[in-house]
């Protein structure tokens, strides 16, 4: 019998990518007595609870009656999962849309080994369906840089393999892992926070897997980058957060407080052709926010 599955799907506003996903959720080939798509609401304006319950009664609706960010809005999830009895729990953005096939193979994949603690699917950019957005995460813990493994065709390179994190946009985690070491840090409120609970499980002799034969679709723009100021706040803020809890080095601090944080900083007030983008009034907030210790949702910012 196949274990049982809570597909997590967190929501705030955007109720046309949400229907988008869970009809995509509605194709998928795994045994549907064996999964069920619980929709965590952070309190959208567009109605998307009633919307989503007209449009997928079979759906568990749970309505926050605030925005309480990616982090605390999964915990939810999350927490659901572990009271209903369920083996694992697909965290799944809500502007995503996957293969049939998807959910057997990242299940399949978990099965092959207990201490697999999460696993990944190869996640291509909707636009362009064939480009990597994500094919796994790795940490450069000399140079404190997180990076996923993608940008460019898939061209039938990449490989299952074991790496250091996995994107929240899609990530199967096994549940009985919550148990020993926690939920999401919520804290971060958004960003990093699934880096972290990853390195937390390989602390305690778990593994992240990646499987490029589960196929996700992510709706991020193709030129995304992160120069809005409340982007650059949470990037900056929770980078820091996270060498913080996870113990890096004083020269990884060095590196990334002068040589990226700072440059950047200094490239954005004085290069002309960066003069234009946004990002250092968040980033400037941010440092301010770190070292007083003032964590969560973010101060409001311009777009």
């Amino acid at each position: 019998m196949k274990p049982r599955v809570a597909i997590v799907v967190l929501t705030y506003n955007g109720i046309h990518d949400t229907l988008a996903c869970l009809q995509s959720l509605d194709r998928l080939v795994y045994p549907v007595e064996r999964y069920d798509v619980v929709v965590v609401d952070n309190a959208s304006q567009d109605e998307t609870p009633a919307k989503v319950r007209t449009a997928f009664p079979r759906t568990i609706v749970i309505e926050n009656n605030t925005n309480l960010g990616f982090a605390a809005g999964n915990n939810v999830g999350l927490r659901y999962a572990q009271a209903h009895g369920y083996n694992y729990v697909l965290l799944l953005n809500n502007d995503t849309e996957v293969a049939p096939d998807m959910l057997d193979h990242l299940v399949s994949a978990a099965e092959t080994d207990r201490r697999i603690a999460a696993v990944g699917p190869i996640i291509y950019y909707h636009a362009a369906p064939r480009r990597v957005w994500s094919a796994g995460g790795n940490i450069d813990w000399r140079h404190g840089i997180c990076r996923m493994a993608g940008e460019e065709e898939d061209c039938g390179q990449y490989e299952a393999r074991t790496v250091d994190f996995i994107t929240g946009c899609a990530m199967l985690i096994r549940v009985d892992v919550l148990q020993r070491i926690g939920l999401f840090d919520e804290r971060f409120f958004m960003y990093f926070e699934e880096t972290e609970w990853c390195v937390r499980a390989s602390r305690a002799g778990y593994t992240c897997y990646f499987t490029p034969l589960a196929k996700v679709w992510h709706k991020i723009p193709l030129n995304a980058r992160f120069d809005r100021e409340y982007l650059a706040y949470y990037m900056t803020r929770n980078r820091l957060l996270f060498l913080r809890v996870t113990g890096a080095s004083w020269r990884t601090w060095l590196h990334v407080l002068i040589v990226q944080d700072l440059r950047t900083y200094l490239s954005l007030c004085l290069r002309p052709k960066w003069r234009t983008r946004k990002g250092r009034v968040g980033m400037r907030l941010a440092w301010i926010d770190f070292w007083r210790g003032r964590f969560g949702s973010a101060p409001v910012l311009a777009d």
